[in-house]
């Protein structure tokens, strides 16, 4: 029997009530839990939805958004459209430590939405309802998910990755990003069962609390900052050690894809989820099962998570907060290594606080043990994305005036000109695809930067990625092989380089530097040098004003690499950026017994990137020096170094960058 849009909502609320009143849920959980629950239970109603659809994705999909109907004329803050919410039926949740912490049941409906044209008929998403999806195991054991129901009843869409907090003296609830991702009904209905579980847009919640339950722990907001001492332990102090606990990759959109070996700019995105350091007086495992997963810092400092233009908080009097960016790589099948793709700068703006071994209190703070997740939607926020040479990354500091969010320096946020594409990983589909790639596999780099984390190290991690073209889109396959540490560490391992080959880390007060090599014997007497340069967070950085005013004039890194080769025949001079633009290559030349490429002016070798080196030399490897010229004038004028792999056992280093025996 057919049922009417009014008739499927009437049944629709019928439910809804019954999970309100926790029948059903009150069945399948311990009595001491139902009594934990309905003391916790909270309500809210009305409000404002939007949604921020992925409409490139959409498009290859073959899925057509009309107009909607219903919604504001003004976008929001961070583009999505946004709907009112109809002031029938509550959404109800648990709160425990001052945040939402599960849905028991209930449900909200849009006043509005968008129709959906597919190859196999129409989606009608107007009115759309948001409804809880309770775990048989009960409320709040699980992350929240809401289902999305059409107008014809059916959850077409689901939302899941949720970041939400309690505000205006918890009043409201604010869910500020989720992900909408793609049902397996709908991925086989479109004729795309491999998008099952995509994110397609991301969606925003505010909704008016109407019922306050019991908040059985009420916490005081921590102030365990970076450098303050441990009370009762002499000597010791809080100390910053953040941690990327996993993340996985996910196609977005596409301009001009033709598939294997196409010239089309592919953007892939990350959700990547962090957690902070468990330590307490003790060394315990942060990220189980990896050789990086304990942090040195016995006292775990809270970490500072503001959002951008919301005021100026302690510890630094501005609005500190991490950042995230991510790179691909492709091993090549010769054996050398290229960074093909990389994105700018993810601005977070708040942590759940999930799983804490000490929960601040506070969502703008990230406790001991405290994990979050910053997810593909969110991460793919136009509004959210910022160029890196807005960093001083060795120091993690954002220069706030004159950045592309205020470009006045007023101390307001300014609307920005990035599209879709701008501040992406954007990379080639001829760069991971094509006979031109045979043998080459790829992996996937994303890091957390947080002021003065102990150990970046470990605020990074690699992944294994596999491509596969399925006619309009690109799917990552592998999404495993996880470590922490960066790619070039997977390239080389600095524990145990294979023979012939070294890695040297270089460490600053600017920042960090590492540099890897291999050799390959050739024959016939002739040996190829495959040279890595690694800028993980140096920068010479230029600066005006003082945080919360501070300008970042600029924070170029690197602009020569110089290894010794005495006498050694070279050929083959080699470089690579990634970017397909011969334009702007390193030049290379071969005096006094060195090879050394320089920068053309405009491409430095700037902080999270890496450059490739190589050439063919007539001698086998030796141990030798390396210099490093730094882009901006001041003291010192190269980084050096020793230890390295080449042709040559150098072992002065002049004024001029490397001279022979």
């Amino acid at each position: 029997m057919n049922m009417s849009r009014n008739q499927v909502f009437k049944a629709l609320a019928i439910a809804i009530a019954a999970a309100s009143a926790g029948g059903a849920m009150a069945d399948k959980l311990p009595v001491a839990a139902v009594g934990a629950e309905r003391a916790q239970h909270w309500s809210a109603s009305s409000g404002t939805v939007g949604v921020r659809w992925n409409r490139e994705l959409a498009r290859d999909l073959g899925m057509a958004l009309g107009a909607a109907s219903g919604r504001y004329a003004q976008l929001s803050g961070y583009d999505h459209e946004v709907f009112n919410l109809r002031p029938v039926g509550n959404l109800d949740f648990n709160v425990s430590n001052g945040n939402l912490r599960g849905f028991i049941g209930g449900g909200l409906q849009a006043a509005g939405g968008h129709v959906i044209d597919t190859p196999s008929g129409r989606i009608d998403m107007t009115d759309f309802r948001l409804i809880p999806r309770i775990s048989a195991k009960g409320a709040g054991s699980e992350p929240p998910v809401l289902d999305i129901f059409s107008a014809d009843g059916k959850a077409w869409f689901y939302v899941d990755r949720l970041m939400y907090e309690l505000i205006d003296g918890k009043q409201r609830l604010a869910v500020r990003t989720m992900d909408l991702r793609i049902t397996p009904e709908l991925a086989a209905r479109i004729g795309h069962p491999e998008v099952a579980g995509w994110v397609i847009a991301d969606m925003e919640l505010t909704t008016n609390v109407v019922r306050q339950g019991h908040d059985p722990v009420p916490l005081a907001v921590s102030t365990k900052w970076h450098g303050l001492p441990v009370p009762g332990v002499p000597g010791a102090t809080y100390l910053a050690d953040l941690f990327m606990l996993s993340f996985n990759m996910q196609y977005s959109r596409c301009s001009g894809c033709t598939g294997e070996g196409g010239s089309g700019g592919v953007v892939f995105t990350p959700s990547s989820e962090l957690r902070n350091n468990v330590n307490n007086g003790s060394a315990q495992v942060t990220v189980a099962g990896d050789p990086a997963g304990t942090s040195s810092a016995l006292y775990t400092a809270d970490v500072p998570w503001y959002a951008k233009f919301s005021g100026n908080f302690p510890p630094y009097n501005n609005d500190q907060h991490p950042y995230l960016i991510w790179n691909l790589y492709r091993f090549n099948a010769d054996g050398s290594l290229d960074q093909i793709g990389r994105s700018g700068v993810k601005h977070a703006f708040l942590t759940l606080n999930t799983s804490c071994s000490d929960n601040p209190g506070d969502s703008h703070i990230l406790g001991r043990g405290c994990s979050d997740v910053y997810s593909v939607s969110n991460n793919d926020a136009t509004s959210a994305l910022g160029p890196r040479s807005e960093i001083i990354p060795a120091t993690n500091q954002w220069g706030r005036c004159g950045s592309i969010y205020d470009t006045n320096c007023d101390g307001v946020a300014n609307s920005v000109a990035n599209d879709v594409f701008a501040q992406r990983l954007v990379v080639r589909e001829s760069q991971f695809s094509g006979t031109a790639q045979a043998g080459a596999t790829y992996m996937f780099e994303s890091w957390y930067l947080a002021r003065e984390d102990i150990n970046i190290l470990n605020s990074m991690a690699t992944t294994r990625a596999t491509f596969t073209r399925n006619s309009t889109t690109w799917s990552v396959g592998g999404n495993d092989q996880y470590k922490l540490g960066p790619a070039i560490d997977r390239w080389v391992n600095p524990a145990a380089p294979p023979a012939g080959g070294a890695s040297v880390m270089l460490s600053t007060a600017e920042g960090k530097v590492k540099v890897a090599a291999k050799s390959t014997n050739l024959g016939g007497g002739r040996w190829r040098y495959d040279y890595a340069v690694m800028n993980l967070d140096f920068a010479r950085a230029e600066t005006s004003g003082a945080e919360p005013n501070l300008r970042v004039i600029s924070n170029r890194g690197l602009s020569a690499l110089t290894i010794p080769v005495g006498s050694a025949t070279i050929t083959d001079l080699s470089f690579g950026d990634g970017d397909l633009d011969a334009s702007n290559d390193w030049t290379a030349s071969v005096a006094g017994r060195n090879v050394t490429w320089t920068a053309p002016a405009g491409n430095a070798l700037n902080w999270g990137s890496l450059f490739r080196f190589s050439f063919i030399a007539s001698n086998g490897p030796a141990r030798g020096a390396f210099a490093l010229g730094i882009a901006t004038p001041g003291t010192p004028a190269t980084l050096k170094g020793t230890g390295m792999i080449g042709p040559s056992a150098s072992r002065l280093i002049g004024p001029g960058g490397i001279t022979g025996n």
